[in-house]
Parts: C-alpha cells; sequence; structure tokens
C-alpha cells in the first residue's frame, strides 16, 4: 500500500477512535466502522486484501441492521457476502505487479452508453422497492433504505469486475447512509460513511490514474 495509503487509513480509524470516544458507542459499531475502513482503503488502494476485511466488516454490521430493523440493508449485506466470494476469484485475475510492488487489481473503465443505463434505471427501481418497504415491512426507513440499497447492488457487480465508475455509485449510497444513520444516532457509523464518501473521491481519482478505456483482460 501507498504512503498516501496508510495515511488516509490512520486518519480514518483516528476518526473512529475520537468519534467512539466522544458518542460512547457499542463495541459493535466500534469494531464494525474500524474494519469497514481498513477495507475501502484498501479497495481503493487495489489490493486483493480488502475482501479479508470486507467480509468481517459485513458480519458486524448486518447485526446492527438487524437491530435498527433496516431489513433492506440486511439483505445488500447478505448480497455484499455471497458475491464477494466470487468477487476474490475475479480480482486474482487481475492482479497486475509493478516496479517491485505488491500485486494490485488492473482497473477498467465502463462504457458510456451502459453507464447511462445505469443512471436512468437505478432511480426507477429504487423507489419501486421503497414502496415495497413502505407498505409490507416495518422498515422504520424505507425509502431511504432502499435508495441505498439498490443501487449498492450495482455497485457491488462494479466493484467485483474492477470498473472505476463504482466510485460514483458508492460516493451516492455513502451520502444516504451518512442521513440515514445521523437519523438513528449512530456517531461510529455516521464517521465510517463520511470517511467512505472521502475515500471514494480517492478511489476515483486513483483508479483512473491506472484504468484505460475497454481494456481487453478480464
Amino acid at each position: 500500500m501507498s504512503v498516501w495509503g496508510y495515511s488516509f487509513l490512520a486518519l480514518g480509524l483516528a476518526v473512529q477512535a475520537v468519534t467512539c470516544w466522544l458518542t460512547e458507542e457499542t463495541w459493535l459499531s466500534v469494531v464494525s466502522g474500524c474494519l469497514g475502513i481498513c477495507s475501502v482503503v484498501l479497495c481503493a488502494e487495489g489490493s486483493i486484501w480488502t475482501y479479508l476485511f470486507g467480509f468481517s466488516q459485513i458480519a458486524t454490521y448486518s447485526v446492527l441492521c438487524y437491530q435498527q430493523h433496516l431489513y433492506g440493508t440486511l439483505i445488500i449485506n447478505a448480497y455484499y457476502f455471497v458475491t464477494m466470494i466470487y468477487g476474490v476469484w475475479c480480482w486474482q485475475q487481475r492482479l497486475v505487479q509493478k516496479d517491485g510492488q505488491s500485486a494490485k487489481v488492473q482497473p477498467r473503465r465502463l462504457p458510456l452508453r451502459t453507464g447511462l443505463a445505469i443512471v436512468l434505471v437505478l432511480p426507477i427501481v429504487s423507489y419501486l422497492a421503497g414502496y415495497v418497504l413502505a407498505h409490507y415491512t416495518n422498515d422504520t426507513a424505507p425509502y431511504l433504505d432502499a435508495f441505498t440499497t439498490v443501487p449498492a447492488f450495482v455497485g457491488q457487480i462494479l466493484l467485483i469486475m474492477a470498473y472505476r465508475e463504482q466510485w460514483i455509485i458508492w460516493l451516492t449510497v455513502d451520502v444516504l447512509y451518512v442521513v440515514l444513520w445521523a437519523q438513528r444516532g449512530d456517531g461510529c457509523m455516521v464517521a465510517q460513511h463520511v470517511f467512505w464518501c472521502m475515500n471514494c473521491i480517492y478511489g476515483w481519482v486513483h483508479w483512473s490514474q491506472s484504468s484505460t478505456p475497454n481494456q481487453a483482460k478480464g
């Protein structure tokens, strides 16, 4: 991992520590937040080790979502867990080693037509999902839950396939998650997602620099 990556990781963990001290959150929120920060920074760096921390973060985060009756988010976490198993294999096929550094995934860019289709379809599907959650479950934030869950399905696919456009989707999702967890008063989760927003920007810049359109590999 680069010096910038280590510095960014240290910043994220420090923010979690301070937030924990100020808000006195549960140990589960703290652990989940720290694991999540490690996972996303490693992802932005293109390190396959992101999956190790990702699996652990999903397990702890799912418990928090169940406690808060956020069923859409709970479903997406189960989806993350399953697809990440496949993701490990996909990233292994795209690992590239340069200048004696540790191997990193080679990112690629999404075709413009595909990107536009995603932008048009996601809001519609998200609204329909929110309607279902609002009328057929006791979800405490149905539409907000839906607009974080549905895009995350697509974002996870793009992550697994190593497309840089995943960072745009994750940024949108994380902004909404800041609102979601702020409404529930969970400072550690708010701090985690604020940091994830910053990491999305870093990930976009880093992956844009190392990706090229329509790469043949993979």
